[in-house]
């Protein structure tokens, strides 16, 4: 039977049963699980069966939560990871794999540049970045060793809505899959497997949580690439596992699971970025109320970005919901339900005054919370110039649509009303 998204995301991947009969997915808080022989043992730990060994690398409430996700985003299979940040090292190192090269847009979240542009190069994984609305840049980064390309379906934080159809075609022509970071637009707003991209990434600690309580990372595989195609460029899917003698997790699990199979046993067991049994059973509780959310704060989101556009102290509001963006015509064809609640607006002024106003903007506002985060229940305000993206230098920034004057929001759940105010109190001081 087909289930609605609100069905979906209250009782997805938990079906009440022994041991307990517990209406709600209980937490399974324990470090290792025993074995009913030491053949079952043998057998797990070999991939010749599927099953829970050790925490590290699932737990049965991290299972709930990864079929959950899955099931939202219309995927194959998903792996939870202790963050947002982990799950896109994963994803990225898994299909990498050894000499690879990724094609990234500028305009990501900044700790996300940090690690393709630090770590990675530190790894030998090179990266080239590119302005994701330029389609000749992406085909002209794309050389032998590229795979995968790798973008924000709404970037964070000017908003900038992804061409996710045109970018899966550039992709899918070079022979590799696309992978996008949806944190920000949600499953309850748009599906990027709908529209081609092959794994869809969450920082599930935002939206997906939405109580700012618990870290914890998704990738979703949505079962459309085939490594099959061409085993040579893809033999960490479709040679010997060396580690598990002569298996071929291609074989062994096939288009839709070898990719969770792989990160799994490999870059989760040997890095430990494993997602607590707790943290997992939080995030649930985060998602049966997310489309309820994220109409609301989509809603109150609109409103705030249009009474801004109309203030004399702000010179620019990024918010693509609004008739004169630039991504307006994309936020209509990728976002119908809704324009995500993470905007960013400019203040009026030159960028040599920024520092002081800015600073006295953020500092009077109220209601807005000063916080590194974003998807919450509360509105939270950042600076991502001095912020999340401070390790940028000032030619990357520019390239993702930042300058000094620019405010980021995450609007939340309270009343609109009082967002404006504040605000407006606040712009009037600075």
């Amino acid at each position: 039977m087909t289930e609605g998204f609100a069905t979906t995301q209250v009782q997805g991947g938990y079906a009440v049963g022994l041991p307990s009969f517990s209406a709600v997915p209980p937490i399974h808080q324990t470090a290792a699980y025993e074995f009913s022989s030491l053949q079952e043992a043998a057998d797990l730990f070999a991939l010749r069966k599927a099953g829970i060994i050790y925490s590290r690398n699932a737990s049965p409430t991290q299972q709930i939560l990864e079929e959950r996700v899955a099931a939202l985003e219309g995927g194959a299979s998903a792996v939870a990871v202790a963050s947002g940040q982990a799950a896109v090292a994963v994803t990225l190192l898994a299909l990498a794999g050894r000499g690879g090269h990724i094609v990234a847009a500028d305009q990501l979240y900044g700790g996300t540049v940090d690690l393709l542009q630090d770590t990675f190069d530190d790894f030998g994984i090179p990266v080239t970045f590119v302005d994701q609305d330029d389609p000749d840049a992406w085909r002209a980064a794309v050389t032998p060793q590229t795979r995968l390309l790798f973008a924000e379906t709404v970037a964070n934080p000017v908003a900038q809505v992804l061409d996710i159809r045109l970018i899966a075609d550039i992709a899918h022509e070079a022979g590799v899959p696309l992978v996008v970071d949806s944190t920000v637009g949600t499953p309850a707003l748009i599906r990027p497997g709908d529209h081609g991209a092959d794994f869809v990434v969450h920082s599930a600690t935002k939206f997906l949580s939405g109580h700012g309580s618990s870290l914890g990372g998704v990738v979703v595989d949505q079962g459309t690439f085939d490594f099959g195609a061409e085993p040579e460029r893809w033999p960490q899917f479709t040679a010997p596992y060396q580690r598990f003698g002569e298996l071929v997790l291609w074989e062994r699990f096939g288009q839709g699971q070898a990719f969770a199979a792989l990160v799994k046993s490999k870059y989760v067991h040997d890095l430990g970025p494993s997602l607590s049994p707790f943290n997992a059973w939080q995030i649930l509780q985060g998602i049966e109320t997310l489309d309820l959310r994220v109409a609301r704060q989509s809603s109150s989101a609109l409103a705030i970005a249009q009474h801004l556009a109309q203030h004399p102290a702000v010179s620019r509001v990024n918010h693509p919901g609004l008739a004169d963006s630039p991504w307006h015509a994309l936020a209509q064809r990728y976002l119908p339900k809704g324009v995500p609640s993470v905007f960013s607006f400019d203040v009026d002024g030159t960028e040599d005054e920024a520092p002081a106003r800015i600073a006295r903007l953020v500092d009077e506002l109220n209601v807005f919370r000063l916080v590194a985060n974003l998807g919450d229940a509360r509105s939270l305000v950042a600076h991502p110039a001095s912020m999340t993206h401070s390790h940028l230098t000032s030619a990357q920034r520019a390239a993702a649509g930042i300058s000094l004057n620019t405010v980021r929001l995450s609007i939340g759940i309270e009343d609109p009303a009082d967002l404006i105010a504040d605000l407006d109190r606040a712009l009037a001081i600075a």
